[in-house]
């Protein structure tokens, strides 16, 4: 008879194109794991919630290509049109990633720095969205980096990059409130292919080719992306063998994800951290501390590959 795991789901608006399942051990565990798109089609992603919810072999469920809240300087704010899905999980774990974000990505900048031997101090980095993105906003700033946020332009399409932190602190606090109030799809397209033509936008561009690093979401680093890459290194979460590629043929010469590679791949924020609430044993979202606390228990640790 085969060997049954518990398992633990990550469901995403975004495409089915991106679906990936395997295995993963945690601390003498092992969970089957998988990722599935529902193409944009919000009824469908409701239709598996409930059932996963149902399923007595789920542990926990991740949601993908949406986001609960963002959390920036000390302060949570939760997406009106996401918050609501949580109802249709109520027996297990729920989670999208946002409370594990903060721990790893501090995690994966010292990473960086301590292992793999690369120098941020004074390095130019391009933090896509600092709202989506703060703890590493904030690991290259306690490194020296040299930190912009380009949350206006790349999630809101005004041509202005914040160049200091105290400025992008005020900004995000004035715009955050409003921000989460509009529909998701507004601030970030979960469907769009993530190698369709980049949009040009001369303002994105100029600052592609003004840093040495890019940090963020990986559709959102691809958004605009001008050909030429050659040197730059990024940071970032979810990426395929062909995202590899991509990258690779724009010249690009270090790729750090913040969650590990497996089987060719690297797997989102939100079942990650679903993972780890499985592992813990947890009905509910853990603290950053104990995410952290759990991988190096787990030796779980970021994915560098030098292209």
């Amino acid at each position: 008879m085969e060997q049954t795991y518990p398992q633990v789901v990550s469901v995403s608006l975004g495409s089915s194109a991106r679906d990936h399942k395997t295995h993963l051990d945690l601390g003498g565990q092992r969970f089957e794991i998988w990722r599935e798109g529902c193409d944009n089609d919000k009824n469908k992603l409701i239709r598996r919630l409930c059932e996963l919810n149902e399923d007595p072999r789920v542990a926990a469920v991740g949601l993908g290509g949406l986001d609960f809240f963002m959390e920036s300087a000390g302060r949570r704010y939760w997406f009106r049109e996401v918050k609501p899905l949580k109802k249709y999980v109520p027996d297990k774990p729920f989670v999208g990633g946002g409370g594990l974000k903060g721990a790893f990505e501090k995690r994966a900048v010292r990473y960086m720095s301590d292992e793999l031997g690369c120098d941020l101090a004074g390095k130019k980095v391009l933090c896509l969205s600092g709202l989506d993105r703060w703890g590493l906003a904030c690991g290259f700033e306690e490194a020296g980096s040299q930190v912009c946020y380009g949350d206006l332009l790349w999630a809101l399409g005004i041509p202005w990059v914040i160049r200091s932190q105290k400025t992008f602190i005020r900004t995000a606090h004035l715009v955050a409130p409003l921000a989460v109030q509009l529909p998701f799809a507004m601030l970030y397209d979960s469907n769009t292919d993530h190698h369709s033509e980049p949009k040009h936008n001369a303002a994105a561009e100029r600052e592609y080719y003004d840093c040495d690093i890019i940090a963020g979401d990986y559709k959102m680093v691809v958004q605009h992306m001008p050909p030429d890459m050659e040197g730059k290194w990024v940071i970032t979460n979810t990426t395929t063998a062909e995202d590899v590629d991509y990258l690779r043929e724009r010249g690009i010469k270090l790729l750090v994800t913040t969650t590990p590679r497996l089987e060719g791949r690297s797997f989102g924020t939100n079942l990650i951290e679903a993972c780890l609430i499985a592992l813990d044993g947890s009905s509910t979202q853990l603290e950053p501390e104990r995410y952290s606390q759990l991988a190096d228990e787990c030796k779980m640790m970021p994915s560098a590959e030098y292209l």
